[in-house]
């Protein structure tokens, strides 16, 4: 079916020709004939059918034809900021000649350009939920008329990572029954549904079967290999198929990291996108893919959700999905809009335990067979340390073990500073110059030791003269002569230490011969001192 043969404005219908549109797809079809009725709906359908034009010409044209919500906006929540500014790319082009005003928001950039935006009252918005969240509590954001509510990658934004902004969110906007909201996805599973529910009126369920796609469209293959052995595996895949664009799959941001740092050392022109990357580094690679720059890029799932390539040659499962869903979404991504394509699965002994989950989503057999060494070719990597880049967020992307996103008033989880917290909120850190409290320790002792003087071994009688001089001498002479060999080795101790020795080895003051006198105070050497005590009687006697 024709756009041509919907009644949509005018204005609508020019930008639609311009971008090169002129059949529907079967998605595009049955949304635009469902959601121009105002009825919520859940979308299931294969990446690259053309879902983002489907909604978006759906709300245009609701906001052009129908006077009765005239100053309502659309809201489209999106889970990574490559598909925010795909979608208002895609926006810019369909309504390019109406006067429907699209913009995107999302995090790593400043908030100047879009809070400018915002003052210009802006139709269609386009964000992240960690975005518009800030924007909306800090007063720059109002969501109050919001008349269409869109989600799309609906099954990562209704997953455990997102799901709290998103009930954030929704209950800043109108009631289900004052908006209508769509749900759009590759995958959407019960669990997604049940929780959509809650903010959907009698939603229409439109699905079109994705499995028929894949097994239809794209050449699979499933390679046993050692873990070991799998960088091995990918050179030779990569030289033997020499694809004019791959993108190779990896579930934890280092691996991600990792691998394309190795592909690069074996002289592959590739790159990696990972989620928590400096938003313009990522910009830079996705134009440097898109482009044909780069052949090969690396990417964890988050982060490739918004990589839209039309003519993508070859995807690589590098490591298995550990979510079924993620297969269809990787895969998907080479036979976009009924192209053909073909995809690689590495399946080791660390993840093959996700392998039967995938099958039965897919209701297929993959094919398979055991890589041999004629698949493999050199690595140059291998005995080479990789180092990775220190992030925070751990090694998996957005995973489902975070539950919300830290707000920027609060420390991070990891890396906290040292340091107290005054009221400003000005840290002190610790300085370096100090010791910590065990070297405190260790120094006052030895400071202790230098100030009153060791206690050095005894080195005895040794000549045989000693000996024979200690044989003639009597038990009281032979006593005798050991008290002043000892007395004259530790000669070198302060006065004060010996005569505390000296009252401590005899148990009594009185056996000394000599009276020690308390330790005086300032105010106490006066005293004495003017009744005739002066510092060479320290014994106590007057002059």
């Amino acid at each position: 079916m024709d756009f041509l043969e919907f009644s949509l404005h005018d204005d609508l219908q020019k930008g639609i020709k311009e971008a090169g549109y002129v059949s529907c797809t079967p998605v595009q079809e049955r949304v635009l004939k469902s959601a121009t009725g105002a009825a919520d709906l859940y979308v299931q359908s294969q990446t690259g059918t053309g879902k983002t034009a489907a909604y978006l010409i759906a709300i245009a044209q609701e906001l052009l034809v129908r006077p009765e919500i005239k100053g309502k906006k659309a809201l489209v929540l999106v889970p990574t900021r490559e598909l925010a500014v795909q979608v208002e790319d895609e926006a810019k082009k369909l309504l390019k000649y109406t006067s429907l005003r699209p913009f995107s928001f999302y995090g790593g950039v400043g908030y100047e350009a879009q809070v400018a935006a915002l003052k210009k009252n802006v139709e269609i918005l386009i964000g992240t939920p960690g975005r518009v969240i800030d924007l909306v509590e800090s007063k720059r954001m109002a969501l109050s008329d919001v008349g269409f509510l869109v989600v799309d990658e609906a099954d990562r934004m209704f997953d455990m990572g997102f799901y709290p902004d998103l009930r954030t969110l929704i209950k800043h906007l109108p009631s289900a029954e004052n908006r209508q909201t769509m749900l759009f996805s590759a995958t959407l599973n019960s669990y997604v549904k049940n929780l959509a529910w809650e903010y959907t009126l009698d939603a229409e369920e439109i699905q079109i079967e994705s499995e028929n796609i894949v097994v239809s469209e794209i050449a699979q293959e499933l390679l046993h290999v050692s873990s070991d052995e799998k960088v091995k595996l990918l050179l030779g895949i990569l030289q033997k198929e020499k694809p004019s664009s791959a993108i190779i799959f990896c579930n934890t941001k280092r691996g991600c990291e990792v691998l394309g740092k190795k592909l690069k050392i074996n002289g592959i022109r590739s790159d990696f996108l990972i989620g928590d990357m400096i938003q313009s580094k990522r910009l830079k690679v996705l134009e440097d893919f898109k482009a044909s720059r780069i052949p090969v890029l690396v990417a964890t799932d988050v982060a490739a959700r918004g990589i839209d390539v039309s003519d993508l040659a070859m995807v690589v499962n590098y490591d298995l999905p550990n979510e079924a869903e993620n297969y269809v979404h990787r895969i998907g991504r080479t036979a976009r809009a009924g192209k053909s394509g073909k995809a690689y699965t590495f399946c080791s002994e660390q993840d093959v335990y996700n392998l039967p989950a995938i099958e039965r989503f897919i209701e297929m057999k993959i094919p398979s067979r055991v890589a041999d060494e004629s698949l493999f070719a050199e690595d140059k990597s291998e005995g080479v340390y990789i180092r990775t880049e220190r992030r925070g967020g751990g090694d998996f992307d957005r995973s489902a073990s975070r539950t919300r996103r830290p707000r920027s008033e609060e420390s991070s989880r990891r890396g906290r500073p040292s340091g107290k917290k005054t009221e400003n909120g000005v840290r002190f850190k610790k300085d370096k110059n100090k010791f910590s409290g065990e070297e405190r320790r260790q120094d006052s002792g030895r400071e202790g030791s230098k100030k009153y003087g060791q206690r050095e071994r005894s080195k005895g009688f040794q000549t045989s003269k000693d000996l024979e001089k200690l044989e003639n001498l009597s038990f009281d002479e032979r006593m005798k002569l050991y008290r002043q060999k000892y007395a004259s080795e530790n000669s070198f101790a302060p006065k004060a230490a010996k005569q505390k020795s000296a009252v401590r080895s005899t148990g009594s003051k009185k056996n000394t011969g000599k009276v020690i006198p308390p330790k005086k105070s300032g105010f106490l050497s006066k005293i004495m001192s003017a009744l005739g005590f002066d510092k060479k009687n320290k014994q106590g006697k007057t002059k």
